[in-house]
């Protein structure tokens, strides 16, 4: 008797041991091919998005090109690879899970669409829209005709090739277009708000156009698909209006809108509407996704609600169901049929009418609306990207029929070269010195912006105070260190006649000084812009976004309650872009210094308040697990950048354990230690210590430490910081010195004696204008500075060993009240501009004091903070604050 092996006796009990073939489809168990599929699938998108991602082409680029490796045109060549790997029957069910996630990408797209960016910008954004699709409909439309008459076949009906091939032309890829802007850092700028708010516009009329043709298609008359059209219509208003308004009271009941994120019971309910939606719209005859896609445009996006559910899809549709869609687009897609001159004639001239309708249509007129040359031309290039959304419209034109694999990769091909060449093209027609700055979202920009967005400059300060500071938030650890600066930053109390302490001649109260500028905070809160739909919506909802940040909120009611204004901006850029950001900010505001925190807990921290610093893996306070030391090496390295482009001063705040100070009936419970060894930096440094004096509840001490043999200039270790290693940038007697890690070190001097002698003048004057010791010549100074200076003790001591001299005085400075509790802050410069003697030997001998492992790491922290610093690190417990003046402009 002849035995039957079918499919269910083909799956063994003992599986690959019973000799179980583990790629073998069966349509009883498919799962095993389709993990298989899968894992090549992502391995292969990721791999490619990493390669693409380095000349910032967005992730679509590389899901599309996988799937063109994978299939026919590459690795199908391959013999048994398609038959094995990707066989005809296994498609229907990787099909159907792109589908899935097809339709829960289409609701994620549409929860990036918000309507009210087209109300404040409706007049250009509008006009830029209707022509961004009339135009490029026509010659789309026009191209049809000789395309359909040579490559189609003539069953197809040629309307409904003409009305495709026009939507085809006149789409723009909405989603991929928020994630170019944002990366070009344009989503604040008046042009690419005005091009967000026309790519809306654009994408919806786009999704339209595109549901008429499908029905179209899909209806067997005219009559019929009058009557599609109108149930879909009839289905997307019984969504928009009564469904809207039930969805937003369940949210609103539920707390989800409160709490800016939904409940379980919303989510179950979200998910039923999409699904019931996309079935809706599948059995009108029209397409599943339109259903996603209407139901994402009900989805409230009041306190974050819609940030928040974008949160909870994204990853799983991102990073697994989409890159399946794409992938079976490229799966579809054999350049091999692309093998005659006529072929690859049609497929240019396909790409070069795409961009040429988008390009002009768009940026005429935007000239039309008062944008200049290069805004315009911005404008029109960021419109003709494709991507995402026209591989859906070619993906549905060749499941109705209406293109057959050739005409399809032909398409392919146009939206691959369109969606690569338009962050280049943008880069090149609109740079960033060309930009104006950026402007509010929520107002349209006006002829004559420009104008009045250049830059403000402020008087310096009689007194030489700092009033205007930009402040960098962006780990809810570093709000204490923030919180105590800038307390300790507020003037005297008796400036705004709130106190009696001090009194005038006449016994009362002291005048308020009404020419005394107000301590104002600028903070920037920084949030790293990934490739999550949800940073993207961040970046375009920043008004709304910074409304509910807790580090925001949080510092804002800080300054609130001590009568100190703050602002605070919301900047979402990627990582490498902090410190550019944080330069703009600068320029914005026109801040007078940059404040930097960074946090260490200290000994008698509690536990559940320990957290990483960069210097506990280096110093020997800590053991920082491996995931800890890489995130502190990149905001070592973010530091360092601040340090170099920043265009104010620059202070780093290492917070050890400073306590709030200037509680009421207490005495000076803040001291201030000023190692002053010469230079630009240690200046800026001695005059923020008599800044700090000006609150009655910190006294300062000012040592001047002269080292009495000076050594030669040794250079810094080798291979770190030498003159002579790769990258020196001059400005004027300073160099700048990369490291082999491509981030700027300390500044150092050029050992002249012009330097030196530069250095000791400047270092004697800010001496006569600050010490008591010069007498009857001390040039006449404010009230308030005088004030100060009653607070402040000048001292002087001579050393070989400075920084051994500095570790002995401020420990003893700790423990000078008696009970070992005192407050220390300690300010020091970090760089040695203008300053000839080298510290190199001494620091190196400290470090191995103190751990023998610091001395084959002590490298890195000399370049993020400098020597004086790493010293106080390694051998105090006290807080420090390392400053930099600012640095030479190089712009001349």
């Amino acid at each position: 008797m002849q035995l039957r092996f079918d499919e269910q006796d083909y799956i063994l009990q003992g599986g690959v041991l019973s000799g179980l073939n583990p790629v073998a489809f069966t349509t009883s168990d498919p799962i095993r091919l389709w993990i298989v599929q899968i894992v090549i699938i992502i391995l292969m998108a990721q791999l490619l998005a990493l390669v693409l991602g380095r000349i910032r082409q967005p992730r679509v680029i590389a899901e599309v090109i996988g799937g063109i490796i994978l299939g026919p045109t590459v690795m199908g060549r391959i013999p048994n690879f398609s038959a094995s790997i990707f066989p005809d029957v296994s498609l229907p069910y990787l099909n159907l899970t792109a589908t899935v996630g097809l339709v829960l990408f289409l609701f994620l797209t549409a929860l990036e669409v918000d309507v009210r960016i087209i109300q404040r910008n409706a007049k250009s954004s509008t006009l830029i829209s209707l022509a961004g699709i009339a135009i490029p409909f026509g010659m789309g439309a026009g191209i049809a005709v000789p395309i359909y008459n040579t490559f189609v076949n003539p069953n197809v009906n040629f309307s409904y090739f003409l009305l495709f091939t026009g939507v085809a032309m006149s789409i723009t890829a909405f989603p991929v277009l928020c994630r170019i802007l944002t990366e070009l850092k344009l989503l604040n700028n008046h042009v690419g708000v005005i091009t967000l708010s026309a790519g809306v516009g654009n994408d919806v009329v786009g999704w339209v156009l595109l549901a008429l043709t499908v029905a179209l298609v899909n209806a067997s008359g005219g009559l019929t698909a009058l009557y599609v059209f109108l149930s879909s219509v009839a289905w997307t208003l019984f969504l928009l209006f009564p469904v809207k308004w039930v969805y937003y009271r369940l949210a609103v009941k539920t707390g989800s809108i409160e709490n800016g994120g939904p409940t379980p019971a919303m989510m179950i309910i979200t998910l039923l509407i999409v699904f019931i939606s996309a079935f809706m719209t599948d059995i009108l005859g029209v397409h599943a996704i339109f259903g996603g896609f209407i139901a994402g445009l009900i989805i409230p996006h009041e306190g974050g609600f819609a940030i928040s559910l974008v949160e909870r899809f994204e990853d799983l549709v991102t990073l697994l169901l989409i890159p399946i869609y794409f992938t079976l687009s490229g799966l579809k897609t054999n350049l091999g049929l692309l093998d005659t001159g006529i072929t690859w004639g049609y497929t240019i001239l396909l790409c070069v009418v795409a961009f040429v309708g988008k390009f002009f249509g768009c940026a005429i007129t935007a000239r039309l609306c008062k944008f200049t040359l290069r805004e315009s031309s911005a404008i029109g290039v960021l419109m003709s990207c494709k991507g995402l959304v026209e591989l859906i419209v070619l993906n549905i034109g060749l499941q109705a029929n209406i293109l057959d694999q050739r005409l399809f990769s032909m398409f392919v091909v146009m939206a691959l070269v369109l969606t690569f060449v338009t962050t280049p093209l943008a880069l090149a027609v609109y740079p960033p010195e060309h930009r104006i700055p950026q402007v509010p979202l929520h107002r349209e920009v006006k002829k004559g912006e420009e104008e009045k967005a250049i830059e403000r400059k402020t008087e310096p300060s009689e007194d030489g105070f700092k009033s205007r500071f930009s402040v960098i938030l962006n780990r809810i650890e570093h709000l204490p260190a923030i919180m105590t600066l800038t307390q300790l930053l507020q003037p005297s109390q008796s400036s705004f006649g709130n106190s009696t302490s001090q009194s005038s001649e006449g016994g009362g109260p002291a005048p308020i000084d009404l020419n005394e500028k107000v301590v104002t905070l600028d903070a920037i809160r920084l949030i790293e812009l990934t490739e999550r739909t949800s940073a993207v919506m961040q970046s375009s909802e920043a008004d709304e976004v910074l409304q509910r940040d807790a580090l925001a909120s949080i510092f804002q009611t800080f300054g609130h309650l001590n009568s100190i204004s703050v602002s605070a901006t919301l900047s979402v850029v990627s990582h490498e872009s902090f410190p550019a950001s944080v330069e703009s900010h600068v320029h914005e505001k026109d801040s007078d210094m940059v404040i930097i925190p960074w946090h260490i807990s200290g000994e008698d921290a509690l536990p559940s308040a320990v957290s990483y610093n960069p210097f506990d893996g280096v110093f020997g306070q800590g053991r920082a697990a491996p995931s800890e030391k890489a995130s502190s090496v990149m905001y070592s390295q973010f530091v360092r950048r601040v340090f170099s482009t920043a265009p104010a001063d620059v202070t780093l705040f290492i917070d050890r354990g400073v306590s709030h100070v200037g509680g009421r009936g207490t005495s000076a419970a803040q001291h201030i230690l000023v190692p002053f060894m010469g230079g630009p930096d240690d200046r800026i440094a001695l005059e923020f210590a008599v800044q700090f004096c000006a609150n009655p509840h910190v006294t300062a001490t000012i040592l001047r430490i002269k080292k009495v043999e000076q050594d030669a200039l040794s250079p810094v270790e080798t291979g770190t910081v030498e003159t002579e290693s790769k990258g020196p940038h001059a400005q004027g007697n300073v160099t700048t010195v990369m490291s082999t890690s491509g981030f700027p070190d300390t500044i150092y001097a050029l050992p002249t004696t012009q330097t030196r002698m530069e250095s000791e003048n400047a270092d004697n004057l800010i001496f006569a204008r600050y010490a008591p010791s010069a007498g009857d010549n001390t040039p006449a100074l404010p009230n308030r500075v005088k004030e100060a200076l009653t607070r402040v003790k000048f001292d002087t001591t001579a050393t070989a060993d400075p920084l051994h001299k500095l570790l002995e005085y401020v420990n003893s400075e700790r423990t000078a009240s008696g009970d070992g509790k005192r407050n220390l802050l300690v300010l020091v410069g970090r760089g040695r501009r203008m300053a000839a003697e080298s510290h190199h030997d001494e620091i190196k001998t400290i470090m191995q004091q103190n751990d023998a492992k610091n001395a084959g790491v002590g490298g890195e922290t000399l370049r993020t903070v400098g020597d004086m610093a790493a010293a106080l690190l390694v051998g105090t417990k006290a807080s420090v604050l390392v400053m930099q003046a600012a640095l030479p402009s190089t712009d001349n």
